[in-house]
């Protein structure tokens, strides 16, 4: 399958997992269309000052893949900041949350795998 930009949804994520601000949201896939294994395959732009909540990922997992910008995220409690091209994997009850508290906007994917 190859998806075009134009085939993709878009929507605004406000105050995402209790945090704060609206998230522009790029649904690469939908879940459908990774026959079940994904709920979630996005492309997340976070202006400055913006985040997602703290939030645990069981029997799920999720992948945080910084594309542009310095992220600042909790990997289970420890306060890590995240460039382009850094990865980040949380699954097994573990949390995580994610601050752009930079000047400038972060770009990044994130999937959820079931």
């Amino acid at each position: 399958m190859v998806k075009t930009h134009e085939m993709m949804r878009t929507e605004i994520r406000s105050n995402l997992r209790g945090g704060s601000g609206d998230i522009p949201t790029l649904h690469l896939l939908e879940a459908d269309e990774t026959l079940g294994k994904c709920s979630l395959c996005s492309h997340m732009t976070l202006q400055p000052g913006v985040s997602i909540g703290e939030h645990p990922h069981s029997p799920d997992a999720e992948i945080y893949y910084c594309l542009k910008g310095e992220l600042t995220v909790s990997d289970n409690g420890t306060e890590k900041v995240m460039h382009a091209g850094d990865i980040m994997f949380t699954g097994g009850g573990e949390t995580h949350w994610a601050k752009n508290l930079s000047n400038e906007p972060v770009e990044m994917l994130a999937i959820v795998i079931k």
